[in-house]
């Protein structure tokens, strides 16, 4: 999927401020209402926009502890009853399957670091899940983000 310069505003737009409607993004960008919501139609379509919700701080509500956890499990079932069970811990954000030495890996919040011992034994117990390493991160200098992505993806298809 390419997207163009005024799919890339539309977004940035967007992702600047959530709440704007169509309308004032067509103001915004000086192209037809209809314009902007055919390309936000043609965007969730092709799965390039997935969800207009708003983006929630864990620390916020009180888990100021982020790690990451790899996982080795038993692979006679594979992946999937393993990220279902990982998917009932409220605490755990991301599962992602992995190559190299380790098959999982996982994001975690945590009140405290004791907490996050109780967070890693809720881990331990999934049936499946054979060893567990886990790192703190200290701090998060470069958060998730994919609007540079977006600001690319024009430029690259012109090169």
């Amino acid at each position: 999927m390419t997207i163009d310069q005024l799919d890339a505003r539309l977004i940035a737009l967007l992702a600047a401020e959530p709440k704007l409607g169509v309308l004032e993004c067509s103001r915004r960008l000086a192209v037809a209402r209809g314009t902007v919501q055919a390309r936000l139609d043609r965007l969730a379509a092709r799965g390039v926009i997935t969800g207009y919700g708003p983006d929630i701080d864990p620390a916020a509500l009180g888990y100021d502890v982020t790690a990451f956890v790899t996982l080795q499990i038993r692979q006679v079932s594979g992946h999937d009853p393993v990220a279902d069970q990982l998917a009932g811990i409220p605490q755990v954000l991301e599962v992602h399957t992995i190559t190299g030495g380790d098959d999982m890996h996982c994001r975690v919040v945590a009140r405290s670091n004791a907490d996050l011992q109780r967070v890693i034994d809720l881990i331990v117990d999934v049936h499946g899940v054979v060893r567990t390493s886990s790192v703190i991160a200290l701090d998060t200098p470069v958060p998730y983000r994919v609007l540079p992505l977006v600001a690319d993806v024009p430029r690259q298809g012109k090169s």
